[in-house]
């Protein structure tokens, strides 16, 4: 009668069952020694053997699960008819009925283990009533023994479906660790690569540049001159690494930015339409050059933005604007759509609220040094505004028309 749950309680139960039926044994032993009578000898081989079968449990339940149920029912159905022998042969084997609820209650089940209950509970009482006639103890003892194994019987289930419970709140916590674990990985990954193409970009691919610029200014001063050959060949090797650093810019930058901003934001405003039938316009300027960290938080934004007027705008018609203002970089998603209340806006943007899109544009534009505005009244649609100062915007050049610029 082993449970999955091996804890101290499960143990404490399983070792007490024990030690009431080997208990009881030995009082079934030295009661019928002390009576004797012609019956002396089947009596003690019946409760051997009944002890024996009992034994035989700890190999049942260590049996695999696939043929542990037959074995089971096979076991507690020789170890109940042993007990029935003995039983009519010494009376007082009636006691051992009292390890027998609890197996009844562990073994069969919800519905049939207390029926057993009832009826060894009755066979206990006939037995007692047929040697002893029906007395007050022969009656109230077996049925406060059922009552006892009932009580123990149905914490006992308690506990188990409270370990199933934890076990099964312990596995979904180690599965929601590990994906987070490779959550986090994944964006350690992409920030990491967004660093190195944003360091290539600044340092090796702009000196590449620089270098090519000046030696294709000293091989147009003087065509003739002596050693121009190693000047035009320093020059091709400067392109061929300046082409191998615009290569690596490409591979480490996000997919969805290999052709900068703009063309990303179109690409996303073209997917929306065809699947959404929604009518979304961009107006971007593809000449906008801004550090590939401020390129993803943007495209990010606009992904978010777009999202929340498919699933709650009910709008006809959305326009995403990307463009230069006085001082910085300025991305705004508009629609047409049913809007909402200031009230609405400033729960949404709580961190009780229900909206987390609006929470993660926010905190999006924050990690940028920008800002996040929203404009919306009933009816009348939602205008979601970015703002980027230069301090963090265009301040740097984006990983490939910039290097291609260069």
């Amino acid at each position: 009668m082993a449970h999955s749950s091996l804890t101290p309680v499960f143990v404490g139960l399983r070792a007490g069952l024990h030690c009431l039926t080997g208990g009881l044994a030995v009082l079934v032993a030295l009661r019928t020694l002390v009576e004797g009578g012609p019956m002396l000898g089947p009596a003690l081989a019946l409760l051997a053997l009944f002890v024996a079968v009992y034994a035989v449990g700890s190999f049942v339940a260590a049996a695999p699960a696939g043929r542990r149920g037959r074995w089971t029912a096979v076991w507690i159905v020789a170890l109940c008819a042993v007990w029935a022998c003995l039983v009519a042969v010494a009376s007082v084997a009636a006691y051992l009925v009292f390890p027998l609820f609890f197996l009844f209650l562990h073994v069969l089940g919800p519905r049939t283990g207390p029926l057993a209950v009832i009826c060894a509970t009755g066979i206990a009482i006939l037995v007692l009533a047929a040697h002893d006639d029906l007395t007050l103890g022969g009656v109230v003892g077996p049925l406060v023994g059922a009552g006892v194994a009932l009580l123990i019987g149905l914490g006992y289930r308690a506990l188990a479906q409270e370990a199933r419970e934890r076990e099964a709140l312990l596995s979904e916590l180690l599965a929601t660790r590990d994906l987070l674990a490779a959550t986090e990985r994944q964006q350690g990954v992409l920030a990491e690569r967004s660093r190195l193409a944003r360091e290539i970009h600044d340092t090796v691919a702009q000196d590449l540049s620089s270098i090519q610029m000046l030696l294709h200014a000293a091989e147009a001063s003087d065509g003739e001159r002596p050693g121009i050959e190693h000047v035009r060949l320093a020059r091709e090797t400067a392109a061929s690494g300046l082409a191998d650093a615009r290569r690596f810019i490409r591979e480490l930058a996000p997919p969805d930015l290999e052709r900068g901003l703009a063309p990303a934001l179109e690409r996303l405003a073209r997917t929306t339409a065809q699947r959404t039938g929604i009518d979304v316009e961009v107006d971007a300027d593809a000449s906008l050059e801004v550090p590939v960290a401020v390129q993803v938080a943007l495209l990010r934004i606009g992904q978010g933005a777009l999202a929340n007027v498919v699933q709650h705008a009910e709008a006809g018609r959305a326009a995403i604007t990307l463009g230069r203002e006085a001082g910085g970089t300025r991305l705004e998603i508009a629609d047409d759509g049913r809007g909402f209340s200031p009230q609405m806006l400033e729960v949404a943007s709580t961190a009780g609220g229900d909206s987390f899109g609006l929470r993660a544009m926010a905190e999006r534009a924050a990690e940028i040094g920008g800002a996040l505005e929203v404009d919306a009244e009933p009816g009348r649609g939602t205008r979601i505004r970015v703002r980027v100062p230069d301090a963090v915007g265009p301040t740097a050049p984006s990983p490939t028309s910039a290097v291609e610029a260069a």
